[in-house]
């Protein structure tokens, strides 16, 4: 038997979730703004008690790597690692737009079309990538500004539903028959089960020491405009 601790910060949502064999036994999320610093470690307590297990039944620790927010990824990233070096366990990552159509597919088990996961980046810029029903990579994970002719190769061929925070504000242009929204959140941990397992089966692991965050993008420092 093995027990997952799963940990997903990369958008607005924070969850954390516990699995075993690959099914969740427990949830504990919120969706906010600037809430992972405070919240996360709450949540993992509560999400263990929840699930009546002890931090030294753990097998692994598994992280949504991202792409995503750069500071939500360093929280749940930093956090999973502190784990595992106190707990002497391995770390799972898991790519988070990959964790967001495993939850489409579970939802929709007999859907035939393509899913392309979106998270809000800024202006009409999304981190997408496009999967098949069994969860092939169409098209690779990839930092996108949206327009009237993103994704027209495969809208032609198949039916694509849009999901993610980054697919709301795409609806205005991508107007393609084949081209629907599925507006339910898919940014949870409990999305990440079924994956955490498979990696733990296969034993693809992460080095814990090296371990960094799939950010996509370089974070960019803005200054405050002083006031006149």
């Amino acid at each position: 038997m093995s027990t997952i601790l799963q940990i997903e910060t990369a958008t607005p949502v924070c969850s954390v979730a516990v699995s075993v064999n690959g099914i969740t036994v427990a949830l504990v999320e919120e969706t906010a703004q600037n809430i992972h610093a405070s919240k996360l470690t709450l949540f993992i307590d509560e999400a263990m008690k929840k699930a009546g297990i002890t931090y030294k039944q753990l097998d692994a620790i598994a992280v949504s790597k991202g792409p995503g927010s750069y500071t939500g990824l360093r929280i749940g990233v930093s956090t999973a690692k502190g784990l595992c070096f106190a707990l002497d366990k391995p770390l799972i990552a898991i790519g988070t737009l990959k964790m967001m159509a495993n939850g489409f597919v579970t939802a929709h088990p007999n859907y035939g079309g393509l899913i392309c996961p979106m998270i809000d980046a800024r202006r009409m810029e999304v981190f997408t990538s496009v999967y098949d029903n069994k969860l092939k990579e169409i098209e690779i994970v990839n930092a996108k500004i949206v327009d009237e002719k993103s994704f027209i190769f495969e809208q032609d061929a198949h039916y694509v539903t849009f999901i993610g925070d980054g697919a709301e504000k795409c609806k205005a242009v991508l107007t393609h028959p084949n081209a629907h929204f599925n507006s339910v959140n898919y940014n949870s941990a409990t999305h990440m089960s079924s994956l955490a397992q498979e990696a733990f089966d296969a034993g693809n692991y992460e080095d814990v020491a090296y371990f960094e965050p799939f950010y996509l993008k370089d974070f960019v420092f803005t200054t405050p405009k002083k006031k006149a």
